[in-house]
């Protein structure tokens, strides 16, 4: 078990300002959502299915909220860390082996953590305070910072605002190093659906970032978030994986890659018919325990049985809306069999959204620390679930 420094330390640091050390400012200059998105509906989001016959829209469209550009950053606060128990120094670098994430000692190693929304509407959530609350006070290790491609021309996304894009994604992996923990820097493509749209963004993206964390052991690339609207494995995602990976792999030889897999990253079954020829590589599953149920997890349950190395790096307790009734009981029934074949999982999402699938309440804040009263009734859930399980 995690040494928990949680919410004590951080409180006592919190209110007695002088003890806080030295602080860092990565807030970056003209903020990173680049203005208004504007209003997004609900219609605009992508249909996540259990296959490609049935259709339910994903909870992860875009919303209206604008950014914080110009907000001041809540500081950083120095706090001690006992490595041999965090989750770096005590695992390092993760490699793939058979369908097993390991550990640097080649040990079976589950990785289990929050993934953000969509990083510049929501870029308040991007401070040590709420990393430092889920690694102590949630036991998990890994953040899964979602920064979208291109979401209906929207002007926050990447492909409009590269740069504001760019310096939030970095502050979050730096959070991540400091706090040792692991990073999941997630290209999200969900609109466009084919990947191949931006394939030399892609590859100039990953090509910087990766040389730009090659020697840490923290970071773990996720090139396609969820290919959809027709974007077979053999035609589009197998391709364009073939043209951003060697990219990745010239810079950082080790660092576990997570390709995505058709049908808003369903369809695994794919990838086992015809995986990737690269070491160190595994697939991405998404499910929403409401809609996707007994037949998904048999598609899973084959395919490790098959070799295929899977890792979920998103999922929601409610309906593919991201709206609706949580299901709980199905939800148990996905993580269990997850932890049963040691396979890594996400949540979504760390965000104070009005939606069902969103960790905190409107009224709970962005700095950690929350109490049950901060959390909506999925963010309890699934903090319970993480210190307990």
């Amino acid at each position: 078990m995690k040494k928990n420094f949680g919410k004590i330390m951080l409180s006592a640091l919190m209110s007695i300002s002088l003890l806080c050390g030295c602080t860092r400012d990565f807030s970056g200059g003209g903020g990173y959502g680049g203005g208004n998105s504007g209003s997004q509906t609900q219609s605009s989001s992508d249909s996540n299915s259990e296959d490609s016959s049935d259709s339910g829209a994903n909870s992860e469209s875009s919303d209206s909220r604008t950014d914080s550009a110009g907000s001041s950053d809540p500081g950083f606060i120095e706090v001690p860390i006992d490595t041999a128990k965090t989750p770096v120094s005590a695992h390092g670098q993760l490699s793939v082996k058979g369908t097993n994430l390991v550990d640097k000692n080649g040990t079976p190693y589950q990785l289990r953590g929050m993934s953000t929304h969509g990083l510049t509407w929501f870029p308040d959530f991007v401070n040590e305070q709420a990393f430092l609350t889920l690694r102590d006070d949630w036991n998990t290790n890994v953040v899964r910072l979602a920064m979208y491609v291109d979401e209906w021309n929207n002007g926050q996304c990447y492909m409009n605002n590269k740069q504001g894009s760019r310096e939030l994604l970095e502050k979050g992996v730096e959070l991540c190093i400091k706090l040792d923990m692991y990073a999941i820097i997630d290209w999200h493509v969900l609109n466009p659906g084919d990947p191949l749209k931006y394939t030399s963004e892609a590859i100039a993206f990953f090509d910087s970032i990766s040389k730009k964390y090659a020697d840490s052991p923290n970071v773990i690339y996720e090139i396609c978030n969820e290919p959809n609207s027709g974007a077979s494995w053999n035609g589009s995602v197998k391709p364009y994986a073939e043209q951003v990976i060697p990219v990745i792999r010239k810079n950082d030889p080790d660092a576990v890659i997570i390709v995505g897999t058709p049908t808003w990253s369903q369809d695994i079954h794919e990838a086992l018919a015809n995986p990737l020829n690269y070491d160190n590589v595994m697939y991405a599953l998404h499910f929403y325990a409401d809609t996707h149920r007994d037949d998904l997890r048999n598609r899973l349950q084959s395919c490790v049985n098959g070799g295929l190395p899977v890792f979920v790096s998103e999922f929601g307790c409610c309906d593919a809306s991201g709206g609706g009734g949580n299901n709980f009981t199905e939800t148990e029934k996905w993580l269990s069999l997850l932890d049963s074949l040691n396979i890594s999982y996400c949540n979504w999402a760390l965000a104070d959204k009005n939606e069902t699938c969103c960790a905190i309440r409107g009224s709970g804040g962005a700095n950690g620390s929350w109490s049950d009263s901060q959390l909506s009734e999925s963010g309890k859930w699934i903090r319970n679930w993480f210190k307990n399980h």
